[in-house]
């Protein structure tokens, strides 16, 4: 079986993923985390030898419309409502750090 999830594991993927949790809900996690581990583990058992690769899900195709560019909305229209904004774009608050890496 694949390594055991813990604390600290949940801690860096939430890092990652900028994202905060309780003690109790870090158990938590840990717990459904290791869960998806072992039902993938559990899929290592199956003899898949003999299967050839598969490259298609299913052998339909898309019926695919044309694709026709069409203004539907004005920028003006756009930035009506933003809370924040210049004259030509919506201001956003920064959310990578580069000194975090």
């Amino acid at each position: 079986m694949a390594e055991k999830i813990n604390s600290k594991t949940v801690d860096e993927v939430a890092h990652l993923a900028r994202l905060e949790f309780t003690d109790e809900a870090k158990a938590e996690i840990a717990t459904d985390m290791n869960r998806m581990l072992a039902f993938v583990d559990k899929l290592n058992e199956l003899d898949t030898d003999a299967l050839e690769p598969l490259i298609y899900m299913n052998t339909e195709t898309d019926v695919l419309r044309e694709d026709e560019a069409v203004a539907s909305v004005t920028q003006k229209e756009a930035l009506k409502n933003a809370p924040r904004k210049d004259s030509d774009y919506f201001k956003v608050p920064k959310v990578i750090d580069k000194s975090e890496e």
